[in-house]
């Protein structure tokens, strides 16, 4: 059929049920509409037809027959640059769909009311059909405005990232986008029962792979089974839709009720995967029951014996509460997605979304009996991860298996269901606290007991991060695992900090409270940490804070209340990091088997050569993402940048050294601290520096005590982490860190069906991440002293800047209300009951 394609009239080819986002991605190679959630929620896959933005996941591609589509590589408009310029992105997989929207609001809003900024709330109206899982949205906001201005008509300003044309024209190429030569499609077929064992799997296809664990058992509804490929999505699909998997049921464990039917036992238990980005906590098993890990506790008799005694006097003095958290799912905008080829040679080539470059190279080549320099893996942009594209997972496995015995490229994408069920979720947690204090209202003794639900994972760590804050008083705390029938936690941006600190900050709070003291200065007071110590004076004077009403005060249906909490995070460094910097003519070329998953580390080291080397920008070119080069860090625990930044300085210097000739090539290593590293050597490539970044986040909110209904309004936050290399790109990173915490806070909840264990938000309908029309104003306040012993003088801001959002807010609404929330998220139907009581 007929269509105007960006202004080109085009023939395409098109089948009865396709939709445009694939006529568009697959037939003319256009991918900057990108097919994130295929039920319209998301927004990524905007076109414009006949000038009105429509999802083209959802329209037919006959219903655009000779009409006129405009995708984002057809635009060259202002509001482009703007979001170049204003940041209004960052790991950019969304970025198209928001651009082709933004375009046609602000040519509209100019049309009637010339060049002036639009309300905020009209910007969130208009780009409420569009969601940004890195939680960009107050950069959006910025461009938006500027656009709408006029600011960006011409040719003014400097992208905030190297890579951000790229990005905003979509011509950025993320896994999901590789298409090579006789490429094939696989599916995973995935098991249908929680608990089984699988006697047989019969699939109508020449190619078809096993993924099954040896005992031949899966453990949760969503497990892998098997994976077939075909020449187009379509087929493989219809085939794996068609699988029919026998079973031999096993009886389910699917709540954490005493004598629930055993997940694994005595042998299998090393099978269960981690939920923690370190070592799993060692403790024994009792049934489903693994733990308790105690190891963390300071004087844990002491804090028993003097919270027992309180107990039994009923002593005032004494905070008691069990706080729960639901589970909270990762689904970066681009799914898990891998593209595997075989070449002749032996070779195994991987195109893959993931956060750990140099690390999947060498589980691949130990999984694949394969020489390191055989392993070649590429992942030019990243679609964003949070924690869940961590080393070799199932669609890895399967893309691998399957190009093998294909003998061609197969390309694995999860679906929007399968990125819901089975590719990383933050566990759910129960943690049962009792604070102390003395006469003077000191921290007198601490028992934390927290139980995580990961599903079949283990390495639940919360109770264990309460050893961090608050001084040295003496403390029990023990962390359990929960083993039930349900998918695998992994590590999610701070994995075990934010449930400990809903719990923590919840109880430090009522201290104050009940004591009538300021929450921020009973925080100064207990807390040794200098560096904090003056976010808390900067907090304490925000005009904001000062002007707080008293908890419970308030009367009337809208009730306005701000809350404080604070955070601490471990700084962590890979040590063995280098980069490597060739003059190749005239320009720079830096190479480092590191990734950009929207952090900016990309431009980081590009602004570092070129403030070292005093070169223009078109001197400079980094390449990452690629294997082939020397080591560089995962997108981990907060420690790419201060790992790679003073890496880049030592090359720099040695670059000049040397001179800028043709062919000069250097090597930079990252120099060792001043005082050393807390772990005497690196474990996985990470090492422990010394000292905690820190955060103290305040929030204001609104809470509705007719609907139940909490909004917020403002969040300040105030991040120590010494230097900040790319003060955009850092600020970037902690207003997505506010975002997402929000999200934890008010909305994010995974449910599964009791009786068969199927996950029921299996869509960005059903689970809900928070749109641009839910984020606050945010200031972001960095105090930079305090690191002047670590090479570089900065550390790592992505998980401090979000792991205490949540408290903050749960401490904003009972300032508001005076009643204090104990379970996340913070739905309407809790809060209203609670205030009923």
């Amino acid at each position: 059929m007929k269509i105007i394609l960006n202004g080109v009239p085009t023939v395409v080819d098109a089948h009865s049920g396709d939709v445009v986002v694939d006529v568009l991605r697959e037939g003319q190679g256009l991918t900057g509409a990108k097919a994130a959630c295929r039920t319209g929620v998301c927004g990524a896959c905007t076109v414009m037809v006949d000038g009105v933005p429509q999802a083209s996941c959802l329209l037919p591609a006959a219903a655009a027959r000779e009409r006129e589509i405009t995708t984002v590589e057809g635009l060259d408009h202002p509001v482009q640059r703007a979001f170049a310029v204003h940041d209004g992105l960052q790991c950019g997989y969304c970025t198209p769909g928001f651009v082709v929207e933004a375009a046609a609001f602000v040519d509209a809003w100019r049309a009637s009311h010339g060049d002036v900024a639009p309300p905020r709330e009209r910007i969130a109206a208009a780009m409420a059909g569009h969601l940004c899982r890195c939680g960009a949205y107050q950069g959006i906001y910025a461009a938006i405005a500027a656009a709408c201005r006029g600011e960006h008509d011409g040719d003014a300003g400097v992208p905030a990232r190297v890579e951000a044309m790229d990005k905003v024209t979509g011509r950025a190429r993320y896994t999901t986008d590789v298409r090579l030569d006789g490429q094939l499609e696989g599916v995973i077929v995935r098991s249908t029962r929680a608990h089984a064992r699988v006697t047989a799997v019969k699939v109508d296809a020449a190619h078809v792979i096993d993924l099954l664990p040896p005992d031949r058992i899966v453990r949760y509804a969503g497990q892998p089974v098997a994976a077939v490929a075909a020449p187009t999505r379509r087929e493989a699909l219809a085939i794996a839709e068609g699988a029919e998997i026998g079973y031999d049921p096993i009886p389910a464990a699917l709540d954490d009720a005493p004598g629930a039917p055993v997940v694994y036992d005595e042998h299998t238990r090393k099978q269960a995967p981690s939920a923690s980005e370190g070592l799993e906590l060692p403790g024994p098993w009792n049934g489903n029951v693994h733990g308790p890990f105690t190891r963390a506790s300071w004087r844990g008799r002491t804090a028993v014996k003097r919270i027992e005694a309180a107990r039994g006097a009923a002593d005032p003095r004494l905070v008691t509460g069990t706080f729960t958290t639901a589970v909270q799912v990762h689904t970066p905008l681009e799914p898990h997605a891998c593209v595997a080829r075989w070449d002749t040679g032996g070779d195994l080539h991987l195109y893959l979304s993931t956060q750990s470059v140099g690390l999947v190279a060498e589980q691949a080549a130990k999984r694949w009996n394969l020489p390191a320099e055989r392993v070649h893996v590429t992942a030019d942009h990243v679609g964003g991860a949070f924690g869940a594209k961590n080393g070799i997972t199932a669609e890895t496995i399967a893309a691998v298996e399957l190009a093998r015995a294909c003998g061609a490229p197969v390309r694995v994408v999860f679906s929007r269901a399968d990125e819901l069920t089975d590719a990383g979720n933050r566990p759910g947690t129960r943690t049962t606290l009792e604070l102390l204090t003395d006469d003077k209202g000191d921290l007198a003794a601490l028992t934390v007991d927290a139980h995580g639900r990961g599903g079949v994972s283990v390495g639940s760590a919360v109770a264990v991060f309460a050893r961090l804050m608050y001084g040295t008083a003496p403390r029990r705390l023990r962390d359990y695992d929960v083993i039930t029938n349900e998918p695998p936690g992994t590590p999610f941006r701070g994995p075990g900090a934010p449930p400990m600190l809903w719990a923590l900050e919840q109880a430090v709070d009522e201290v104050a409270h009940r004591r009538g003291e300021d929450p921020i200065a009973l925080r100064r007071r207990w807390d040794g940490n200098r560096k904090r110590h003056a976010l808390y004076d900067w907090a304490a004077a925000l005009p904001a804070w000062a002007g707080r009403a008293a908890a419970g005060s308030q009367e009337g249906r809208f009730r306005r209340g701000i809350g404080v909490a604070a955070a601490n995070w471990a700084y962590m460094l890979d040590p063995g990091t280098e980069i490597e910097l060739q003059v190749e003519g005239d320009v720079v070329v830096a190479r480092t088997t590191t990734q950009d998953i929207g952090t900016g580390i990309r431009s980081v080291i590009a602004e570092i050569l070129r403030d070292e080397l005093g070169l223009p920008a078109e001197r400079v070119r980094v390449e990452i993402g690629r294997t082939g080069t020397v080591h560089g860090p995962p997108s981990i625990g907060s420690r790419t940048t201060t790992s790679v930044a003073p890496a880049v300085r030592d090359a720099a210097r040695r670059l000049r050294e040397r001179g800028l000739a043709d062919g000069a090539k250097v090597v930079g290593r990252r120099r060792r601290d001043r005082r050393g590293y807390v772990t005497p050597i690196a474990v996985g490539g990470m090492a422990l520096g010394r000292g905690f970044s820190g955060a103290v986040h305040v929030t204001e909110v609104e809470v509705d005590t007719r609907f139940g209904t909490v909004r917020p309004l403002r969040v300040w936050a105030g991040i120590a982490v010494g230097h900040i290399y790319a003060e955009r790109l850092a600020r970037s990173q902690c207003e997505g860190g506010i975002v997402q915490g929000i999200g934890y806070a008010l909305y994010e909840e995974r449910h599964v069906d009791p009786v068969t264990g199927t996950v029921l938000t299996a869509n960005l309908d059903d689970y809900r991440i928070p749109g641009i029309g839910d984020t606050p104003e945010m200031t972001v306040h960095f105090h930079q002293d305090g690191w002047e012993h670590v090479n570089g003088r900065g550390v790592g801001v992505g998980e401090v800047s979000t792991i205490g959002v949540a408290a903050s807010v749960g401490n904003a609404v009972h300032n508001a209300t005076g009643w204090r929330p104990h379970d996340l998220p913070i739905r309407p139907d809790r809060l209203l009951e609670g205030m009923r009581k």
